[in-house]
């Protein structure tokens, strides 16, 4: 026997084509902030900055939220007016590995400025997976550098089973190695040589695999690294993790944007979940 579905199943649609109900997934960096919405097909990428301006502030710093409220007023301002007037969104928000509870209570904080339904979130490193649409039966490292923070996770059937991270990125980078800088601006970064940046890497990835009691580390080093983040545009990292890894390196496409296009297949998948069709009918709003 049968159940026919329910009117509001029935209506409940695939993005873009779904009216009822908003989606937002999200990628707090500490250089840039980076959101997909339900209905739209590019990315929006901007600077995390309070205000744009001589007066702009960073209210995330190296993988922390040091200033709430000001995370909740950028994200005011870059996504408030984007959302639909009695829309209450889906929201699926990446994290740092390591950034714990407390991570995850103050971005939650800041979110509730644009008025979600329900809050997810989800590592970075399995986002960056589900982004290169990575097998995960098998152990995976994945390697995110990004500009003031680089993250490595062991993921085991897709959950974090270890990770380091070190308070280094691109935004760190030496002015002579600076390829991809913008000169023009006066950003020359700091004193830090991409070989300092690898080599943290490597010291990470060495102490996994001495604390692993298991052959987890090393199945995923064979395998070969998932290499995420704006380092991963730098040939010069790329060519230094492969020589101190002595592993292959594969890099994600669009490296930068990979975790929050990660987040967005979340998203899609956790919008067409059944429990996800209980929503009210926002076309006609109490």
């Amino acid at each position: 026997m049968t159940t026919a579905p329910s009117p509001v199943a029935a209506r409940h649609r695939p993005w873009p084509w779904c009216r009822q109900c908003t989606g937002i997934a999200l990628d707090l960096g500490s250089a840039r902030t980076r959101a997909w919405m339900s209905g739209r097909r590019s990315i929006l990428d901007a600077p995390t900055v309070t205000v744009p301006g001589d007066s702009a502030t960073h209210p995330i710093q190296r993988g922390t939220i040091v200033d709430t409220p000001g995370t909740a007023r950028m994200l005011n301002r870059l996504l408030g007016h984007r959302l639909p007037r009695f829309g209450r969104p889906l929201l699926i928000l990446t994290t740092p590995v390591l950034g714990g509870i407390a991570y995850r209570a103050e971005a939650r904080t800041a979110v509730e400025v644009l008025r979600p339904r329900t809050v997810l979130t989800v590592p970075a490193a399995r986002a960056v997976a589900m982004a290169a649409d990575t097998d995960l039966t098998h152990p995976l490292l994945v390697l995110d550098v990004g500009a003031h923070l680089t993250e490595v996770t062991l993921l085991t059937d897709g959950a974090v089973t270890d990770a380091r991270h070190t308070a280094l990125g691109t935004g760190d980078l030496s002015p002579g190695d600076l390829s991809t800088g913008d000169l023009s601006t006066g950003d020359l970064g700091g004193l830090t040589p991409p070989a300092q940046i690898t080599d943290a890497v490597v010291v990470m990835v060495t102490a996994m695999l001495d604390q692993d009691h298991t052959s987890q580390t090393r199945d995923a080093l064979r395998r070969g690294v998932l290499l995420a983040g704006g380092g991963a545009l730098r040939p010069d990292i790329t060519h230094h993790l492969t020589r101190g890894l002595r592993t292959p390196v594969q890099t994600v496409p669009a490296p930068h944007t990979a975790a929050v296009r990660g987040a967005a297949r979340l998203l899609q998948a956790a919008h067409a979940h059944p429990s996800a069709t209980g929503i009210p009918d926002l076309a006609h709003p109490h």
